[in-house]
């Protein structure tokens, strides 16, 4: 039986949906993929999953409202059910990234989930609020980043590694 990976994402401009979906690409061949927007995504989705890719852009330096929204609505649902399940984690960013990392692994670390992933993060240099509003468009080196990430962590999932 395959093992399922669930990648829970928020996205307003576009980058993190094209990260979220290289990463579905590269994990395609070895598991399951479920690639649901955060407002989507519930505590059944997570029960019912194996791993887990959490994409966001970061926002006012912190994980997206939506992305926040969705671990509101499922952390004690959950909690103590998925412990050990890997995680790994990508940030669409404009200009750092890692609060935005750091706030996904202390929820990840409550879960007891296992980080299998440094946080991959993009910079879009994204500074005027022209450049934050407009559409992002990923660039192939990152988007291939990505992919080499949903493919290694569906490629543990298979092996039994995590």
């Amino acid at each position: 039986m395959r093992k399922s990976l669930l990648i829970v994402y928020h996205s307003l401009t576009g980058g993190t949906r094209q990260m979220a979906e290289a990463a579905r690409a590269g994990a395609a061949t070895d598991a399951e993929v479920r690639l649901l927007h955060a407002a989507q995504a519930g505590p059944g989705d997570v029960l019912a999953a194996d791993g887990f890719i959490f994409a966001t852009p970061e926002n006012l330096a912190a994980i997206s409202g939506q992305l926040k929204d969705f671990f509101d609505r499922s952390y004690y649902t959950v909690l103590d059910q998925v412990n050990g399940r890997p995680y790994a984690s990508l940030i669409c960013a404009g200009s750092d990234g890692h609060n935005a990392a750091r706030q996904i692994e202390r929820i990840a670390t409550g879960w007891r989930l296992k980080p299998v992933a440094e946080p991959l993060i993009v910079c879009t240099h994204a500074q005027t609020k022209e450049a934050i509003l407009a559409p992002k468009q990923i660039d192939a080196e990152a988007l291939e980043r990505c992919r080499a990430l949903g493919e290694a962590l569906a490629a543990g999932l298979a092996l039994g590694v995590f």
